[in-house]
């Protein structure tokens, strides 16, 4: 993570003290600013002034820091009837030009190509919502904007190591789902295999961030062995694993959320609350930041533990990433390692089949590494190994019948049968998760089920169009008259992945 040192936005007494104040009603404000001055000179003066009987904090830091821009000053678009036609009206808006050269203070990272941001409250691309974003790019024939995506992130994979959440100094602590490889293929189909020069570096190198290669200990990648008894003999079989969870180095308040993750650990003892913290920001990568997934009962009360937890969608996504690897290195001449690769592949297939499959409920679940069992919430993340095809025919066909059952309702897919309140977690439903239920279950032939999840999705996003002209982050799938709830909800103009599916899906449905 790059030195935060220069950055008296993003950390120490002053930060703390805006933060402390809610001189803003949103912590990222503040991150976001820039000092216009040098910081160190900033800093003697709020120390030589702060305690003035007429100072004021606010007036202090609007004199001497520079406002970030506000992207609701930008957006202005008519109202068209149709919501597919207000998403094409509205993909320029979203647009922005390569950053200039920013100042040393900044917490923004520049990027060299142009992007696309996900609506009102985004001042920076996010990384796992750009791919649903690209589906709609594809619908609506913006392609070179694919193209943008790709190397600015193949960029930031140079630059930082990863691909942090979003381009920002005081993210790069975590990255997010990882999407670039998919991302990639998307963009060599589209624009052929010379991409591949580009691209096949990047997920080797975004590969070894996931694996700690540079690390020496174990983070986000994690090691173990099982045993399980077997035959009539019931020999004992020791089966070894290597798979992967959500991590970040840092035991802090993310400073973009700092009030929320300082008041999340008001009754803790500094040891507990620093690993609240670690857990916060582990979920907080694996994009489902609130959800009962990364929840664990103690005694009376429960608590975040993300880390413990080898998520499913996760490890299918870095088995697609093996076989990609694997695949483009034989395309490019490496047999060597595309031979890795593929074994690499090979052996977390078997790890997922054997720890995240249940046999007695047919579905895939979690698996917690600190109990070794599977967990048991049920959630989307399921359709995952159906999406990207790890997933082998009886166990898509049973998938598909629970997700019928048990998940669809009047307005689409719920997120997961668990109504704990949360965002990612029931009544609600999202885009990429439809987009992936939808487009995994045509891979395997339920296209039945699969047109009707879309057509239902659709039908509440299009409902909601007319009511209100927004387009907003999820969606209460269950109770379709309801509000959507906490989070980027009403009031907003866009939400990137809910446009980008939208089209993608509309598209679809014509073909």
């Amino acid at each position: 993570m790059k030195s935060q040192t220069r950055h008296i936005q993003l950390a120490g007494q002053l930060f703390e003290a805006v933060q402390k104040k809610q001189v803003f009603t949103d912590c990222k404000q503040f991150v976001d600013m820039v000092p216009k001055d040098d910081p160190e000179r900033i800093l003697r003066l709020w120390e030589k002034l702060k305690d003035e009987p007429i100072f004021d904090l606010k007036t202090f830091v609007l004199t001497y820091f520079e406002e970030p821009e506000e992207f609701s000053h930008v957006l202005n678009i008519e109202r068209k009837k149709a919501c597919r036609d207000q998403i094409r009206s509205m993909w320029s808006s979203l647009f922005r030009k390569p950053d200039k050269a920013v100042s040393e203070f900044d917490s923004l990272i520049p990027l060299p190509h142009p992007y696309v941001v996900s609506g009102e409250n985004s001042r920076e691309v996010n990384y796992w919502d750009s791919y649903f974003l690209a589906q709609g790019l594809r619908a609506d024939g913006h392609e070179s904007m694919i193209l943008n995506m790709i190397r600015n992130f193949s960029f930031l994979i140079n630059e930082m190591g990863c691909i942090p959440g979003g381009n920002r100094v005081y993210l790069s602590d975590r990255s997010q789902p990882p999407f670039f490889t998919p991302l990639a293929e998307m963009g060599v189909k589209l624009f052929g295999d010379d991409l591949l020069s580009e691209v096949l570096p990047s997920a080797v190198k975004e590969y070894n961030f996931w694996m700690d290669k540079d690390e020496g200990r174990e983070k986000h990648a994690v090691s173990f062995s099982t045993e399980k008894r077997t035959g009539i003999d019931e020999e004992v079989e020791i089966s070894n694993h290597h798979l992967n969870r959500y991590w970040s180095d840092l035991e802090s308040p993310r400073q973009e959320l700092w009030n929320r993750d300082q008041a999340e650990a008001k009754s803790h003892d500094e040891s507990r609350a620093n690993n609240l913290y670690r857990n916060i920001r582990a979920a907080s990568e694996s994009g489902w930041e609130f959800s009962s997934r990364w929840q664990a009962q103690f005694s009376e009360r429960r608590i975040v533990s993300a880390t413990d937890i080898l998520p499913v969608d996760l490890n299918t996504l870095i088995w697609y990433m093996e076989k990609k690897i694997s695949e483009w290195s034989l395309k490019t001449g490496d047999e060597k390692r595309a031979r890795d690769f593929e074994r690499k592949a090979y052996q977390r297939k078997k790890s997922i089949v054997d720890l995240m499959w249940s046999k007695p409920e047919g579905f895939f679940f979690d698996y917690n590494v600190r109990t070794k069992k599977r967990s048991d919430k049920w959630t989307l993340a399921a359709v995952y190994p159906l999406y990207f095809g790890l997933a082998s025919k009886d166990q898509a066909t049973k998938v598909a019948s629970h997700l019928e059952r048990r998940f669809l309702k009047k307005g689409g897919l719920v997120t997961s049968l668990n109504e704990s309140g949360l965002k990612w977690d029931a009544p609600y439903g999202w885009a990429p998760l439809h987009w992936m239920a939808v487009v995994g279950l045509n891979k395997y032939g339920f296209d039945r089920l699969s047109g009707e999840i879309s057509k239902r999705w659709r039908g509440l996003v299009d409902q909601k169009f007319r009511q209100t002209g927004k387009l907003t982050e999820k969606y209460n799938v269950i109770d379709l008259d309801r509000e959507n709830g906490n989070g980027f909800a009403a009031g907003k103009n866009a939400y990137g992945w809910t446009n980008g599916v939208y089209s993608a899906l509309d598209e679809m449905s014509k073909e």
